[in-house]
């Protein structure tokens, strides 16, 4: 019996494509592991949505992959983290259920002299989860929230570089570059896609970060303490769903990447 959980996927679900990002993360440290991935890009973005909304479609999500057999699950949405990880470990106490957060502690690690930008969703900044993030690591530190409404839809429409996309970024960022940027922290899981153009518009001599690595850290060791590692060395399966059929393609693609 034991050795069949081993066996079973993990799944990971996202508001779109986004968590791709953290799946392929994953798949470069386990690559083992057997993974299902559900994107809800019919649903997308969940940044604009009430919390009632987003608790809703996290719980449909979570079902789905229950339904799959998934072993653990990887909230691989920094918005449904946010605003849901809580009741839903409340809800499934014997799942391992692991989230995302914006990786703020690594760039105040660095200890760079210049700000910290937060870029992210409007629901993931005004949670309490996110002001505690704030509250621990803030302290001398010149940290910039900045939400990002409309990024999220470029990615989702498989617009990851281009004049438009630099034209956008460079508005976004305006206000935030009129100090000097140490560092940038994807605070949304989709945003990982178009690092590269990011970085083109704020130049090299800045770090960006997400916190994908220290989600999948946060998993493996989930799975070792819950003695569920994969223990077979054969490479797994990845099995992508999407509540948007058209979605699927890019998913491919951007998991390939």
């Amino acid at each position: 019996m034991e050795e069949l959980i081993k066996n079973r996927p993990i799944g990971f679900f996202d508001s779109g494509v986004g968590g791709l990002s953290v799946l392929k993360k994953a798949i470069e440290h386990m690559p083992e592991e057997n993974y299902i991935y559900l994107g809800d890009s019919a649903n997308a973005p969940y940044g604009v949505k009430s919390i009632e909304e987003i608790k809703r479609l996290t719980l449909e999500n979570v079902e789905f992959l229950l339904g799959k057999g998934v072993k653990a699950i990887v909230v691989a949405c920094n918005t449904a983290t946010s605003v849901a990880i809580e009741e839903l470990r409340a809800k499934y106490r014997n799942m391992p259920i692991i989230g995302i957060e914006p990786a703020l502690k690594p760039a105040v690690e660095l200890q760079q002299l210049g700000r910290i930008v937060i870029m992210a969703t409007n629901a993931t900044l005004k949670e309490k989860k996110f002001k505690n993030l704030m509250n621990e690591y803030s302290f001398g530190k010149d940290i910039y929230p900045l939400p990002c409404p409309g990024l999220v839809e470029f990615v989702e429409n498989g617009i990851l570089n281009g004049e438009r996309l630099e034209q956008f970024l460079k508005k976004i960022l305006e206000e935030a570059s009129k100090e000097e940027i140490a560092s940038i922290v994807l605070g949304c899981t989709h945003y990982p896609f178009v690092k590269e153009t990011i970085q083109k518009v704020v130049g090299e001599k800045v770090t960006i970060l997400d916190g994908s690595l220290g989600t999948v850290k946060e998993l493996k060791r989930k799975l070792i303490r819950n003695e569920i590692k994969q223990i077979e060395s054969e490479k797994g399966y990845v099995k992508i769903y999407n509540t948007l059929e058209e979605k699927i393609k890019l998913s491919h693609t951007l998991i390939n990447a």
